[in-house]
């Protein structure tokens, strides 16, 4: 998968903002192409688990259909333990078309950001190249 090097940056950053509590959100697609970044509310406000805030992930699956994109990526922290699912991400996971990138903090001068697809309880890594955009 490449990632902009903006949304990349964009997720670190709502990461670092978050921590010591996990962060969470979605990327949206239209084609190949990411458009749009929605930061979420964790619900959980918690350091170990996530839960998106209901209405605004409503609101922002709703726009993206509208607009004729997909939701192509679910992300969150992972603040003291590497970027691999948990076994409650696994769990959790009810969105099998889309990538689920985690991105770790433990060591917040060099968050790493990896990506996965989850399905059927199944964990796949997707390499992740960050890339800069064209002017």
């Amino acid at each position: 998968m490449e990632l902009p090097r903006r949304y990349a940056d964009a997720i670190i950053q709502h990461a670092l903002e978050e921590s010591p509590n996990e962060c969470c959100g979605i990327l949206a697609a239209q084609g190949e192409r990411f458009v749009k970044h929605y930061r979420m509310t964790n619900m959980e406000r918690s350091p170990y688990r996530y839960s998106m805030d209901g209405k605004e992930l409503l609101a922002a699956y709703h726009e993206i259909e509208d607009s004729g994109w997909e939701l192509r990526v679910i992300y969150h922290s992972h603040t003291h333990s590497p970027a691999y699912p948990s076994a409650t991400d696994v769990r959790l996971a009810t969105w099998p078309e889309a990538r689920y990138v985690l991105v770790s903090l433990q060591d917040p001068a060099r968050p790493d950001i990896r990506a996965f697809t989850i399905a059927d309880e199944q964990v796949a890594e997707e390499p992740v190249a960050i890339v800069d955009e064209p002017a």
